[in-house]
């Protein structure tokens, strides 16, 4: 059962073939197996857990059946509020920050009548890219204990990938949920800026954070979107949009398509196998009617540096008194990337948002005459856990560390605000999966997710999984 998808879990929920309480028993005993290795949790709901399945399924039996959540167990990202269940964003300064309301994603995947198995681990404060936490356990990748998932949606990704939840909800500021997501062998959407209430989670930098689902296929993903998307009053970046139903955008039809490959994302330095995976994908996608074509994207190469010197503000004017009044307590490589705001004046602030209203202006002209981007996703494979995010690679004569490595085709899709894709593509040698990462315009799930979806059909790989 706990591999089950949620669509087939729904169907056999519905037609009260599978019990929610079953299922979430099911689940709770993966996570009591599982978890001494993995570390995807901080904190698990196993009562409540219980005691809201059991609701669901007497809901159910007595004809009240809400729909396609109804019963289905999911986690969530320990950054996002929950009412009388601490909330840490991965760190020990938080462990008894117990906030008294929900976050708007909680209550709305409530309402939907899903229900929350536990609050999934993160790299502290959701800075870093690799999923390690020396205060919770570092998280473990699934297909192989000895590498890392991926950050900081760390948690979150390797419960999916490994059974522990059906479905579960991250937050992407420079990659944070399709890095993971590629790394862990799954699919995780980031859609577009304002679209997903960010009400009742810690920021991190709040004018580029991005909630979105992590899920075991594409299917999965567009109906957790359908749940969780919409304007929310509370939040002063949410937009107003009238949400389609995003599964009805799965045609599996893409005829005509219009794919852009950019020329400077394509000389980037990445693995030989990501590559070659890559453009495996890409010719399938022709094969199957897409039409693709090389573009140029001018003022790619300023995306990181645009990012930095607004995130690195932005973060530290949240959390600077923290700094001040506890840095001591926090981890010393997380401190000090949390300092480094201090030292960004407010007129290179105001410079890197001017440069940034370029760059999306730069990403609308580009994508005038396509549909979207593909792209890897993440330039390597997962790769051992004493790697840590402060670690120099050198791949092609060019030396990035791990952060500026793993993000380079993650982030510009924060900076300019468009709705971005990973799922598997393939694996490498040592059987580490490989990302795809498809990225359209403004306000364009559809497109991506329809593309996403004939794509994992034609491929054939989201029903691999790392282990029974």
């Amino acid at each position: 059962m706990h591999y089950l998808s949620l669509v087939e879990l729904a169907k056999q929920i519905e037609s009260r073939e599978i019990s929610p309480v079953d299922i979430t028993q099911e689940y709770l005993g993966r996570i009591e197996k599982l978890e001494p290795e993995l570390h995807s949790y901080i904190t698990v709901l196993k009562d409540n857990a219980l005691k809201e399945a059991k609701k669901a399924e007497t809901e159910i039996l007595s004809g009240n059946y809400k729909g396609i959540l109804h019963g289905i167990p999911y986690s969530i990202k320990d950054l996002f509020f929950t009412k009388g269940t601490k909330t840490t964003m991965g760190s020990r300064i938080y462990d008894s920050h117990i906030p008294n309301y929900n976050c708007t994603i909680v209550d709305k995947l409530a309402k939907a009548g899903a229900i929350l198995l536990g609050k999934n681990n993160l790299n502290i404060f959701a800075f870093g890219t690799t999923g390690l936490n020396p205060e919770y356990g570092d998280v473990r990748n699934p297909w192989n204990e000895q590498f890392i998932p991926g950050g900081s949606s760390s948690g979150s990704a390797a419960a999916v990938a490994a059974g522990e939840c059906t479905f579960s909800i991250g937050s992407d500021t420079g990659g944070s949920i399709r890095i993971p997501a590629s790394l862990c062998g799954i699919v995780g959407f980031k859609p577009t800026y304002g679209l997903i209430s960010k009400y009742g989670a810690f920021p991190h930098s709040w004018s580029q954070d991005h909630p979105g689902p992590l899920t075991r296929n594409v299917t999965d993903c567009a109906a957790v979107l359908n749940a969780i998307a919409g304007y929310d009053s509370n939040d002063p970046n949410s937009i107003h949009h009238k949400c389609a139903d995003y599964t009805s955008a799965l045609t599996g039809d893409i005829k005509g398509i219009r794919i852009g490959l950019p020329r400077e994302m394509f000389t980037f330095p990445v693995d030989d196998e990501v590559q070659k995976t890559v453009q495996h994908a890409i010719n399938k996608l022709e094969y199957m009617g897409a039409v693709t074509r090389e573009i140029s994207w001018p003022i790619l190469d300023k995306a990181i540096a645009i990012t930095n010197a607004i995130k690195m503000p932005e973060v530290t004017s949240y959390y600077g008194n923290l700094v001040k009044n506890h840095g001591s307590q926090i981890f010393e490589p997380v401190r000090m990337r949390l300092e480094s705001g201090f030292f960004i004046p407010a007129c290179d602030y105001i410079q890197a948002q001017r440069a940034r209203i370029l760059f999306i202006k730069s990403s609308i002209e580009m994508m005038e005459e396509i549909d979207v981007i593909l792209s890897p996703t993440t330039p390597v494979t997962a790769f051992k856990m004493d790697t840590d995010d402060s670690h120099d690679w050198e791949t092609g004569g060019v030396t990035r560390n791990a952060v500026a490595f793993l993000t380079q085709y993650t982030v510009p899709f924060n900076l300019n605000g468009f709705p971005a894709i990973s799922l598997i593509c393939g694996f490498s040698e040592e059987g580490l999966p490989i990302g795809l990462q498809i990225a359209g315009k403004h306000l364009e799930e559809e497109k991506v997710l329809q593309i996403a979806y004939a794509y994992e059909q034609a491929a054939g790989l989201c029903n691999i999984r790392p282990f029974e």
